[in-house]
């Protein structure tokens, strides 16, 4: 974002432009009207050449670094009874007998801050959900305690998530997350994972956030279904986040799904760690391959 200075410098720069030009029209209000003959340009002004930019090409990686190998899980922690490396991939697998609950796997090459991060993610599983955390803390999982007007088959569904999310204490975070989901309700969305926050930007919003006030929309990029209509399920799909200072953006298939200017420093994050979520009831399988990671400015 620009800083603050820079903005005030632009608007000093408007005010004289705007005062020169109010000058020059009282001058020549004021000038006694004198019939000119036309006289020719001294040379012809250049035509401009505008040009549309390169496609989209996925597979550019110049100035890009890879993060994963597509062979070991070298920097990457999580729980191997969860994670592995399938077919060139990051697999996180959960079944109804050998749940995962929700947890996290997590590059431990660095916390970035300005940075673009693409990679191609596939979903099996109606239940599946997950994600990419990123500028994320880890945090202790929060446990609440359980309301009165539980069934038993809920209270029992909520403990074993609690006694998991205790279990993979170690990879539990909290910060922004790229959200992904078999059904696609949420895909593309801006969800803060362990906040108050919750969904701060649904797909196809533009919105921002300021101290002490709940967020604005500022404008829209498509309609929820319409951008839902880009997203493969069961199939792989390509994502990528640009972190830029306040402005998180979030893309599917080279489409604009989200996104924040985040400027509420109670939860904003310049940094954090990068990482990948499962969660979800049933076959869940998540997989993610192909993922480079630019540093920006």
């Amino acid at each position: 974002m620009k800083s603050r200075s820079a903005t005030q410098a632009r608007t000093r720069v408007i005010s004289v432009l705007v005062a020169l030009a109010g000058i020059t029209l009282a001058a020549s209000l004021s000038s006694p009207t004198v019939a000119q003959q036309p006289s020719p340009p001294a040379h012809r002004p250049q035509a401009f050449h505008f040009t549309q930019p390169d496609p989209i090409n996925f597979d550019d990686h110049v100035g890009w670094t890879q993060i994963f190998d597509g062979k070991t899980l070298d920097n990457w922690d999580g729980d191997t009874s969860v994670w592995h490396v399938e077919d060139g991939a990051i697999v996180g697998e959960s079944s109804s007998e050998h749940p995962s609950g929700t947890t996290n796997i997590i590059w431990r090459g660095g916390e970035p801050a300005n940075f673009e991060l693409k990679l191609e993610m596939k979903l099996e599983g109606e239940g599946a959900n997950g994600g990419v955390q990123y500028r994320s803390i880890s945090v202790p999982p929060r446990i609440r305690p359980l309301p009165d007007n539980l069934t038993q088959e809920q209270r029992t569904r909520i403990q074993q998530q609690q006694e998991l999310a205790q279990k993979r204490a170690k990879w539990n975070l909290s910060g922004y997350q790229a959200d992904f989901d078999f059904a696609n309700k949420y895909t593309g969305q801006l969800y803060e994972q362990d906040s108050p926050r919750g969904i701060v930007a649904w797909r196809g919003q533009v919105v921002a956030t300021e101290p002490d006030k709940k967020p604005t929309l500022l404008a829209t990029l498509g309609s929820a279904d319409e951008l839902k209509s880009f997203i493969k399920p069961g199939e792989w799909n390509q994502v990528e986040i640009i972190a830029d200072g306040n402005t998180l953006t979030h893309i599917v298939n080279g489409h604009v799904m989200a996104i924040l200017v985040d400027t509420d420093p109670a939860h904003a994050q310049s940094k954090g760690l990068i990482a990948f979520e499962i969660e979800g009831p049933g076959n869940v399988k998540i997989s993610h391959r192909n993922i480079w990671l630019k540093t920006l400015p």
